[in-house]
């Protein structure tokens, strides 16, 4: 095989072996990719007194959160929902992992993401067919003004 026919057939392989991983990469998640990885054992409490949680005060307003976990630190979505009560998400979308989920008041109240448009039930359940992948949901224990979020 000549120079010129190696270097036409690596040119041909490589590019496709470059073009496969792009193609697939906004296509429907499929049923055997995992969800985005968190760390077990999330426990922390959030004082709704302090100025950072104000947005908590009423139904429909969220806040986000870094929750450190030894060396990881975990995006969350802190909201009280529109019949106001606490709950908490995952701030990674279960998509693409992109970290642009919201809580928004859109059909009862429901988390968002911003770049591709997926949605999630407060149970992080997938409402649309963007990703069949559910959103990660913690639980939310009050004990006065002090909000606890676990798993």
């Amino acid at each position: 095989m000549e120079r010129k026919e190696f270097l036409q057939s690596l040119g041909a392989g490589a590019a496709f072996a470059l073009m496969f991983p792009c193609v697939s990469g906004c296509s429907n998640d499929s049923e055997d990719l995992e969800t985005f990885p968190v760390s077990e054992g999330v426990d922390f409490t959030i004082d709704l007194t302090s100025p950072e949680s104000a947005p908590l005060a009423n139904n429909g307003g969220y806040i986000a959160v870094k929750s450190s976990e030894e060396l990881t630190y975990l995006d969350i979505v802190v909201a009280r929902n529109l019949e106001g009560e606490l709950v908490a998400a995952s701030k990674i979308c279960s998509h693409q992992q992109t970290e642009e989920v919201r809580f928004i008041s859109d059909e009862g109240g429901i988390f968002f993401c911003s770049t591709h448009g997926s949605r999630f039930s407060q149970t992080g359940t997938p409402l649309n067919t963007i990703t069949n992948n559910p959103l990660k949901v913690f639980n939310t224990a009050l004990n006065g003004d002090i909000l606890r979020i676990f798993e």
